[in-house]
């Protein structure tokens, strides 16, 4: 774990912003590399001004997009053949792929949009999208913007954590609050911290889902 931690690390420290796009990458893809571990101490060099906020986003977003479309071709391409013939082992049969089919017909953009904001999730709606056959330009989309707000939330916050630790934090301790077992008092902190907004995130998309269910049953009884 600390060796993958100082890889990351390394990556963002000599690779910039090149960095940050391939780990963002690896991250949107069915790698478990959570984002925490990238974009948090980027945010941080920020307030340190060894990074521009803006290309910090930036980089991250359409790393988030490059990860996901690999996701993405792979179902598309492979997808079908794979549930078709070892479906039956995992639980997964050619019914459910035609559910998974028709329910991105209807709510592919809505769906990709709010699964880039949760954890977990975010890693994999590419592929049901891909599955489906979602039109390339609306998961494209709804990915960016999916993955610009998850990035720019991760990355203002670790300039916000900047304000409040100051210059003292190395990158390795603000990243190790993410990975591993063993924590000091400042990492459980701001893993705490990170705790309570991803619960924010995660009510905002409960509510942008409730909002959208409503107006489409609206939608569909008119």
């Amino acid at each position: 774990m600390a060796s993958i931690l100082q890889f990351i690390i390394d990556a963002i420290d000599t690779l910039g912003y090149v960095g940050i796009f391939i780990l963002m990458a690896i991250e949107s893809s069915i790698i478990p590399l959570p984002s925490e571990v990238v974009m948090i101490p980027a945010g941080y060099l920020v307030y340190q001004g060894k990074m521009d906020m803006s290309l910090v986003i930036l980089s991250g977003t359409l790393g988030s997009l490059a990860g996901a479309l690999i996701n993405y071709y792979i179902a598309l391409k492979f997808g079908r053949l794979i549930v078709l013939k070892y479906g039956k082992y995992f639980l997964m049969k050619e019914s459910t792929l035609l559910k998974t089919e028709g329910f991105f017909m209807r709510h592919g953009p809505i769906s990709t949009f709010i699964g880039r904001l949760l954890p977990l999730i975010r890693h994999y709606i590419s592929l049901p999208a891909g599955l489906a056959k979602m039109k390339l330009w609306k998961f494209c989309l709804y990915t960016l913007l999916g993955a610009l707000v998850w990035v720019a939330v991760l990355s203002y916050f670790g300039y916000y954590l900047g304000n409040t630790l100051g210059d003292a934090q190395s990158l390795n301790e603000i990243a190790g609050a993410f990975m591993g077992s063993n924590k000091d008092a400042t990492q459980l902190d701001i893993k705490s911290q990170a705790k309570n907004i991803m619960l924010i995130i995660v009510a905002v998309v409960i509510i942008i889902g409730i909002v959208y269910s409503i107006i489409s049953k609206f939608k569909k009884n008119k």
